[in-house]
């Protein structure tokens, strides 16, 4: 089941990274496929090179990339169709977020990291891969800029991590750090949340004056 949920995170972030990016440029099946693989997979190879834990699981394991292909392939297919299903692939997208968020976390703290070390690596798990797809098509990060995005991820990984301190580590606690980052992002989502934003942005500077 875990790999299920898994591999189905995989799929809704190669998905809607493979949407994100078409909405953002012109590319071709191949920049398509491949940002969304990207978005997919990049957060977990981060963690891996980070943790020193080589070769990453996504080399190690084709079913990952050819789930990442496939939801990247069927963006670039179906992109005009699938935007009316914006909803369910939040939604998917969300529990990507979440499940990666928390088996960062875990995987870190199995490894023998430090609390703070694993909340950031759980952290950059779940939000790695759209920031490169972000970088690669040149726009600002979407998670520094707009959204409850990186916050639940936060929050997921700290719960999992806090929960492991005090000895209540295990399934039922990871999967409740899941459904706590997914709710959290879930409700940005319904009621257009961002983060909290400067009060006032400095001006730009236009350069020195003649």
């Amino acid at each position: 089941m875990l790999l299920f949920l898994d591999l189905l995170g995989t799929f809704a972030f190669a998905l809607n990274g493979a949407l994100t990016a078409l909405r953002a440029t012109r590319l071709d099946i191949v920049g398509v496929v491949t940002l969304g693989m990207i978005t997919a997979v990049g957060g977990g190879t981060i963690r891996d090179v980070l943790l020193d834990s080589l070769p990453p699981a996504t080399f190690a394991d084709w079913r990952y990339y050819a789930v990442a292909a496939a939801g990247g392939l069927i963006a670039f297919l179906l992109g005009r169709h699938l935007e009316r299903l914006n909803r369910p692939i939040n939604v998917l997208d969300a529990v990507g977020l979440a499940l990666f968020a928390v088996t960062g976390a875990t995987k870190a703290v199995g490894l023998g990291f430090g609390p703070e070390q694993a909340i950031v690596v759980g952290a950059i798990t779940a939000v790695g891969g759209g920031t490169i797809r972000d970088v690669l098509i040149g726009r600002i990060p979407s998670v520094l800029s707009s959204g409850l995005y990186a916050i639940p991820a936060l929050i997921g990984a700290t719960t999992t991590v806090i929960a492991g301190a005090l000895g209540a580590d295990g399934a039922f606690t990871e999967v409740g750090a899941a459904v706590l980052c997914f709710v959290i992002r879930m409700i940005g989502l319904r009621f257009d949340l961002n983060a909290p934003a400067p009060p006032a942005a400095p001006e730009r500077d236009g350069g020195d004056a003649d």
